[in-house]
């Protein structure tokens, strides 16, 4: 379906080709100061025409607030936005008429409904993420004012150019003990995780907060674009000052609701948290996150292999976690395929694409996590609040319920 949420859901709507694309908003608390320059600001970083590394359509992606706010206040009740598209050239499009496009929705969407969009993506689409963009931005304003969250995405990786992450493994020809791998985080990334800005993401093209790996990555994705070919990437996201207590055990994990949003963007191909796929070669003696007293008496954590969750549930720590994206389905060589009918044929798709996604996906990224953490922080205080509302606990060992004063 297209809504997103359980208490701030967000429903939205349109085509790569249509009027319009935008989304309505409910649940949004009341009384939260919003302008529709605090949504343009993330619109902007998604929208294309950007770069010679981005799609050349042109939109500027103008969002307009159409209810629930007045007097720059939201009062509770649905907030609709909607962006227009601008720059549609459906004609481009035309041979969709005669082939299903390599890797596209245009056979899984007419196998689905019976019926498919003329032109573009359809909902699949990037231009459909507008209002996960929109509504991220809205849910992000809320999280910064109430608990200070910060979000923040970059590009780690494109094609086989990485930012660097870790410390290197000790080579594994002098040794056959197969247990050693300390390919732990390098304190260089611990740090870019702790401190890691959007100004600092923002000051290179390809949004990679590393200027030496940015440059390689700008001359792979030109590299690219010169073949009309393409190339994948992976974004890695961090949030900081989650609160401890998020995440509803067992079916709705906040890992599982966390990959559930990043994969439900177009393009992606694959969801790590913390120390994701790595984390299957270190022993659970290295792995292991011990607990340590922190200076305001609360407990933390060591070291972050968990990335922030434990038990599905955030424990304090800064969550983080990496997004793969595929290479863009939409490239200008001709390829070899079938029309519809079977028939043989070959294939040169036209319009306007991105050589890498990745450079754009960051604010996406950073939207469908906000979505995720505002929910989570209404469901958990909901239930705090319903709790606090009942006789205090005095049956029970002191080990089994938390103190009133640091409930």
């Amino acid at each position: 379906m297209s809504t997103f949420g359980t208490l701030f859901r967000v429903t939205t709507y349109g085509e790569s080709h249509c009027a319009s694309v935008g989304a309505i908003i409910d649940g949004c608390p009341p009384g939260l100061p919003l302008d529709s320059q605090d949504v343009q600001t993330q619109l902007s970083r998604r929208r294309p025409g950007q770069s010679n590394l981005t799609t050349p359509r042109d939109e500027k992606d103008l969002v307009h607030l159409q209810s629930g706010i007045e007097h720059g206040i939201t009062l509770g009740t649905p907030i609709g936005l909607l962006v227009k598209n601008e720059d549609q050239r459906p004609r481009d499009y035309s041979e969709t008429d005669l082939y299903p496009r390599p890797s596209h929705a245009d056979w899984t969407y007419l196998e689905k409904y019976g019926v498919k969009a003329s032109s573009g993506g359809g909902r699949s689409s990037a231009r459909e993420t507008i209002g996960r963009v929109a509504a991220g931005a809205i849910a992000e304003k809320y999280l910064k004012l109430t608990h200070g969250i910060e979000i923040v995405a970059f590009v780690s990786s494109v094609g086989k150019v990485k930012l660097p992450s870790t410390v290197s493994s000790p080579s594994q020809a002098s040794s056959e003990d197969d247990d050693i791998v300390e390919d732990s985080l390098s304190p260089e990334f611990v740090n870019l995780l702790k401190t890691v800005t959007r100004a600092q993401v923002d000051a290179h093209l390809t949004r990679c907060p590393h200027p030496e790996t940015a440059e390689r990555m700008t001359k792979r994705i030109i590299r690219a674009k010169e073949a009309q070919d393409s190339i994948g990437g992976t974004v890695t996201c961090v949030i900081r000052g989650v609160p401890s207590g998020l995440g509803e055990p067992v079916f709705d994990k906040l890992e599982a609701k966390l990959g559930h949003a990043m994969l439900s963007i177009p393009a992606t191909k694959g969801f790590e948290i913390g120390s994701g796929f790595r984390g299957t070669e270190v022993p659970g003696s290295k792995h292991n996150d011990p607990f340590v007293s922190k200076a305001d008496g609360s407990l933390g954590t060591s070291t972050n292999w968990s990335g922030g969750i434990q038990g599905g549930i955030s424990n304090g720590e800064d969550i983080y976690f990496r997004v793969g994206f595929k290479s863009p389905a939409t490239i200008s060589q001709a390829q070899e395929t079938v029309q519809y009918d079977g028939t043989s044929g070959t294939l040169a798709a036209r319009g306007r694409h991105d050589p890498c996604v990745v450079p754009r996906a960051v604010p996406i990224v950073e939207a469908m996590a906000s979505l995720v953490i505002i929910d989570q922080l209404l469901i958990q205080n909901a239930r705090k609040t319903a709790s606090s509302l009942l006789p205090t606990i005095t049956t029970l060992p002191p080990t089994m319920v938390k103190p009133a004063s640091s409930a």
